[in-house]
C-alpha cells in the first residue's frame, strides 16, 4: 500500500486534505470538526492556548465530531536573553499602543505554563494525531505520544530536517515550502537557507526518506493538491485556504484583508513574534521592521499580543499579525464543509484531465512498425 493510501485508511480520509494548525485563533472547534466531518482532517494549533483551554478547545471538537482530528505544539526552544534590545523594542511599538488607547507596554514575562503542561492536555485530548513544528522532540515525549497510539508528525522545511525527523521516530513529515503562510518551522540552520519553494522540495523530501510526506506551501486549490499528489505527497496541508471560512475564528478586517491581497503582498518578517513568519504586509510590519528593535521568540510575540488584541476588535488591520501564503489571490469566503468538498472536485478534475490530456497524446503518436 502506497503511502497516501496508509494515511487515507489511518484516518479515514476521504481527501488527503489537512487543515494547517493555525495557532493564535483561527482553528475553532467548529472550523476543526466542520473539516473532519466534510471527509479532511483538522488541527487545533495549541501552541499559545493554555493546557485548560487545550482540554476545553478539544473536548468541543470531540463533541462536534466523531472522526479523527489532530493537536499541534510548538517543539520546546531555547530560551534567548534579551542583552540591551528589551528597552529599544519597547520604546518601538508604545506609539502604536497609545494609538489604540492602550496603556503603555512593558517587559513582557514567559507564560507560567510549560510545554509539558501543554503536552499533558493534549495527550489526554483524545486526538488521533499530534503535529509539532520549530524543532525536534525528546525521546521521552516521542514515547510519550507513541503510548496514546497518536499518529506524530513533525514539519521539515529542508531535505535534512525530514531525514532528522525521521531518525527522531516521526510517523509523517510536513513539508514546509517557502510559500507557506505563518511561521517558518526551520529549526536546523539558517532561515534562508530553508526558503526552498514547495514544488522543488517536496519529491526531494519524498526520495529521502520512508514516511507519509504532507505538502504544504502555497496549496490554495484542487491544481495545487494534484501536482502535489504528483509529487509524492500522501496529502497536502492547508493554512490560508481555511482562513477564510466562515467558521475561522480571526477578525472580519483579517479575512477581508485575505480576500482583497495579491500575491505580490506577502514577505517574511520578525516584527510580531520575534521569528520569521509570512503574512500580508502592513503597517507595522513595515515601521517595525526598518528599525530592527525586535525582541526574540515569543517575547516579542508576548509583547504585541495586546495590540494585535485590540487592533481585532478595533478593525484596525495595520496592526494584525496578516499570516498568509503566497496563494492568497486563490482564497474564497466559504464554509469549511464548501471548501473541502470543492477541492475535492477540483482535485478529481484536474486528475481527470491529466489523464485525458495523456490519451489523446497517445492516440496522435503514429505506433512504430
Amino acid at each position: 500500500m502506497d503511502q497516501s493510501a496508509t494515511l487515507m485508511k489511518r484516518f479515514d480520509l476521504r481527501y488527503p486534505i489537512i487543515q494547517a494548525p493555525l495557532a493564535g485563533g483561527g482553528d475553532t472547534p467548529e472550523l476543526v470538526a466542520a473539516v473532519c466531518n466534510a471527509g479532511g482532517m483538522g488541527f487545533i494549533g495549541a501552541a499559545y492556548l493554555t493546557p485548560e483551554h487545550i482540554r476545553i478547545a478539544t473536548g468541543t471538537v470531540r463533541k462536534l465530531t466523531a472522526r479523527p482530528f489532530g493537536v499541534n505544539l510548538f517543539a520546546p526552544m531555547p530560551t534567548e536573553t534579551l542583552l540591551g534590545s528589551a528597552e529599544a523594542a519597547i520604546d518601538q511599538v508604545g506609539p502604536y499602543f497609545q494609538e489604540l488607547g492602550l496603556p503603555a507596554p512593558g517587559l513582557p514575562v514567559q507564560s507560567r505554563y510549560t510545554f509539558e503542561d501543554q503536552l499533558d492536555a493534549a495527550l489526554e485530548s483524545g486526538a488521533s494525531a499530534f503535529s509539532f513544528t520549530f524543532g525536534i522532540l525528546s525521546d521521552d515525549v516521542v514515547a510519550a505520544i507513541k503510548r496514546r497510539d497518536m499518529f506524530l508528525i513533525g514539519t521539515a522545511t529542508t531535505v535534512a530536517e525530514a531525514a532528522a525527523l525521521e531518525k527522531a521516530g516521526v510517523d509523517g513529515i510536513v513539508a514546509q515550502g517557502s510559500e507557506a503562510g505563518g511561521h517558518r518551522g526551520t529549526f536546523s540552520g539558517d532561515f534562508s537557507a530553508g526558503m526552498i519553494g514547495t514544488i522543488a522540495m517536496v519529491p526531494q523530501i519524498v526520495d529521502a526518506v520512508h514516511l507519509p510526506v504532507i505538502a504544504s506551501g502555497g496549496i490554495m486549490d484542487g491544481r495545487g493538491i494534484a501536482a502535489a499528489l504528483a509529487l509524492g505527497a500522501a496529502a497536502v496541508q492547508l493554512g490560508t485556504a481555511f482562513l477564510s471560512c466562515h467558521e475561522s475564528g480571526i477578525p472580519p478586517v483579517y479575512k477581508d484583508a485575505i480576500l482583497n491581497a495579491r500575491e505580490d503582498q506577502t514577505r517574511i518578517t520578525r516584527a510580531f513574534s520575534g521569528r520569521p513568519a509570512r503574512g500580508i504586509v502592513n503597517r507595522f510590519m513595515t515601521e517595525v521592521e526598518s528599525t530592527g528593535a525586535i525582541l526574540p521568540f515569543p517575547l516579542q510575540n508576548a509583547l504585541t499580543r495586546p495590540l494585535r488584541s485590540a487592533a481585532g476588535k478595533q478593525g484596525r488591520s495595520e496592526f494584525l499579525s496578516l499570516w498568509a501564503g503566497q496563494g492568497v489571490r486563490l482564497a474564497r469566503r466559504q464554509s469549511a464543509a464548501e471548501l473541502v468538498a470543492r477541492l475535492g472536485q477540483e482535485t478529481d478534475m484536474t486528475l481527470r484531465k491529466l489523464v485525458d490530456s495523456r490519451e489523446r497524446g497517445t492516440q496522435q503518436v503514429p505506433s512504430a512498425q
